[in-house]
């Protein structure tokens, strides 16, 4: 008597789907490379530029993300053990339910996964990784060794079935132990998994009353998914704030960081120039009005022009480089207004306010910039 794997082999001798999923897999994780992220670990800003799971973002109108973080992975060895799993379950799966069907079973495990775990951390957890998907499979393998059990071979039903339960049963519960995993995706994804290994059976060798019974339980099923699917859209929490927002306030500050650089130079030459002399104190006026308060004080008009969310991670560091836009911009009006004037106490008073301000306010992080903890196993990290 031939063994489950060698029967599925006959049946089914190639598993091509398996192998796209791996290599597309590989090919992000390089691009990944190649565009600056760490080869252990990725950072958060990392992350969600390639389409992590965040709630701000996916809430944003960028429901994209519940797929594309499918594909993104935290580091080599969260990469190596999510393909592992994969490439090792994959081959019969593909095979127990056919190309397409196991296609989309995978698919539908991962976003069923990543749904639920915006809704069990409220959108404040950046996640990604296939282990979703790789856990929609081990519950479709089990839903299709629990129905096919009276026509496989006692030992083959053991290895398999309970082989694939422990593996399940283990890796949730390191979820639970380990800090930072992300069982929530992996409960969806295996959920989903099973349900769909139901909804897409195909079993073969039954009676006419047998194949009804079939169609009742993948309808039943069906059923669940779609219901399931459906409360889990209405739960999906508020979100704290708008992704393009947050976008739009790290674009000003990055631009204001290159222009303060910038202005920092031009006010240093104008004072150089004016210790070397040769240029009257009315001109040295003039140049500081032109290239540096303006300048300034369009700095300032941009930033004040940016949505006056508190709840914005980039809020505090805009609230800070307004003030110390006005606080250069008050400094170098005064200065121009000293020289003006040849009124020398002022411009020392000018100069220890601008010098002052810079020491005060030195441009920061956001907190989705800052570094993070190594990733945890499964590559899903709260924002911290």
């Amino acid at each position: 008597m031939l063994s489950l794997h060698d029967l599925l082999h006959q049946r089914i001798p190639g598993v091509p789907v398996t192998k796209l999923l791996v290599a597309v897999n590989l090919l992000v994780f390089a691009a990944m490379l190649a565009g600056g992220a760490g080869l252990w670990h990725s950072s958060n800003s990392v992350q969600l530029a390639w389409g992590a799971n965040f709630g701000p973002a996916t809430q944003d109108g960028e429901w994209w993300r519940l797929g594309s973080a499918m594909f993104l992975h935290f580091g080599a060895v969260h990469l190596t053990l999510n393909l592992w799993a994969l490439w090792d379950a994959g081959q019969l799966v593909e095979r127990m339910y056919g190309h397409t069907r196991f296609g989309c079973i995978y698919f539908a495990s991962g976003l069923a996964g990543n749904l639920l775990s915006l809704v069990a951390h409220e959108g404040l957890a950046i996640s990604g990784g296939a282990s979703g998907a790789v856990f929609g499979i081990y519950g479709a393998l089990l839903a299709f060794m629990w129905r096919e059990r009276g026509n496989l071979h006692p030992r083959d039903f053991r290895w398999f079935f309970w082989g694939a339960a422990g593996f399940a049963a283990a890796s949730l519960v390191l979820g639970l132990l380990i800090t930072g995993i992300d069982n929530a995706a992996h409960i969806g994804g295996f959920a989903a998994g099973v349900l769909g290994g139901i909804i897409f059976a195909s079993p073969t060798n039954v009676t006419e009353p047998l194949s009804r019974r079939f169609f009742r339980s993948r309808l039943f099923a069906g059923g669940i998914f779609a219901l399931a699917i459906v409360v889990l859209i209405n739960q999906v929490p508020h979100r704290p704030y708008r992704w393009s927002e947050e976008v739009l306030a790290r674009k000003e500050i990055g631009e204001f960081l290159r222009d303060d650089a910038a202005i920092t130079r031009t006010w240093q030459n104008i004072l150089d120039e004016g210790k070397r002399g040769g240029i009257s104190f009315n001109e040295l006026a003039g140049r500081i009005d032109s290239a540096v308060v303006d300048r300034y004080e369009e700095s300032f008009e941009q930033l004040s022009q940016l949505p006056p969310n508190p709840a914005l991670p980039s809020a505090p560091t805009v609230e800070m480089l307004r003030d110390y836009a006005e606080r250069r911009m008050d400094a170098s009006r005064a200065l121009a207004e000293g020289l003006r004037a040849r009124k020398p106490e002022q411009i020392r008073d000018a100069l220890e306010m601008a010098r002052q301000s810079r020491q005060m306010n030195q441009p920061g992080r956001t907190e989705l910039d800052k570094p993070s903890q190594e990733a945890p196993a499964d590559g899903r990290e709260p924002t911290r």
